[in-house]
């Protein structure tokens, strides 16, 4: 019998291909912007900004230098990893049995990379701990974007306060990321007559479009990170100015002996009748020109 999953192999192709599709659909940052691959060693992306108007030249005139400023940005991939404990059926199992394993593994680690795709380029930690990564330092949207609006009575007024930041650069608003508390404040708003300002907010609902800009609630925008204020939503030039992608090489490992989690309590996995399925993904991201950016905050305690 071949051994579907053995010590160095990769995920197959196609459940790479699958399980990025859902990280693509459960991270807001992914969802709102370009993915591109990412090789182990990074790339570096130049962004180019025409520093004058162009310029009339009038018959037999001479000609004058307009300017490019050109700004590179490393984009590294950080490497991130998830492992669990499962039955030793799996080593024994046939080959549909190991598939199943896999399929069902791949789909929970989707699902943890793309949270941690959020927490990771929005707040700067790491999503186990929920501390300053010193891998990441300013490389998130809380460190790299000082436009900020404190939160106010009216979340749709914050919401206007950020757009006149992001468009006082001449840049687009391409989406926002919101946290549930600030989708719940705009589901709240009214106009004069009392009826909703945005009724498809209505119950809790979640749509992808408000007002015509593209639209993410996620949890993620909120998460606490140290004493600072939580940010409730996150908006601007998301199509333009921030990639991110991963290094496609996905390795899993089958662990059949030893502690590999470090937990005491659990044991040995040879004698616990287990192995350890533990899967690691290189992502990377880079906010361009974080000027495309503000940030809405929740209010400053008095």
């Amino acid at each position: 019998m071949a051994n579907v999953l053995s010590k160095g192999t990769l995920f197959p192709a196609e459940l790479t291909k699958e399980m990025f599709n859902m990280v693509k659909g459960k991270s807001s940052l992914a969802a709102m912007s370009e993915q591109e691959p990412i090789p182990f060693n990074g790339k570096t992306v130049f962004t180019f900004n025409f520093d004058k108007e162009i310029d009339i030249v009038a018959e037999n005139g001479k000609k004058s230098n307009g300017g490019v400023t050109i700004q590179p940005k490393n984009i590294v991939p950080i490497k991130v990893e998830y492992g669990t404990r499962i039955s030793d059926e799996f080593v024994y199992g046939s080959e549909e049995v190991q598939l199943d394993y896999l399929k069902a593994f791949s789909d929970g680690f989707a699902r943890k990379v793309a949270r941690g795709i959020d927490l990771m380029a929005m707040h700067g930690v790491n999503p186990r701990t929920m501390q300053a990564a010193a891998v990441i330092g300013d490389n998130c949207f809380r460190k790299a974007v000082t436009q900020t609006v404190d939160r106010t009575e009216s979340a749709n007024e914050d919401v206007e306060s950020a757009v006149a930041f992001v468009q006082d650069n001449e840049e687009d608003v391409t989406g926002i990321a919101m946290a549930p508390a600030f989708r719940s404040a705009l589901a709240k708003e009214t106009r004069k007559d009392g009826t909703p300002l945005f009724p498809e907010l209505g119950w809790g609902a979640a749509p992808g479009v408000i007002n015509g800009l593209p639209v993410s609630v996620n949890s993620t925008v909120s998460a606490k990170a140290g004493e600072e204020q939580k940010d409730m939503a996150i908006l601007g030039n998301f199509r333009d100015y921030f990639r991110w992608g991963y290094a496609k090489e996905i390795p899993i490992q089958v662990i059949e002996y030893g502690n590999p989690d470090n937990d005491e309590t659990a044991g040995d996995l040879k004698g616990s009748n287990q192995v350890y399925l533990r899967g690691e993904a290189y992502i990377g991201w880079g906010i361009l020109k974080p000027e495309a950016f503000a940030r809405i905050k929740e209010a400053e305690a008095v």
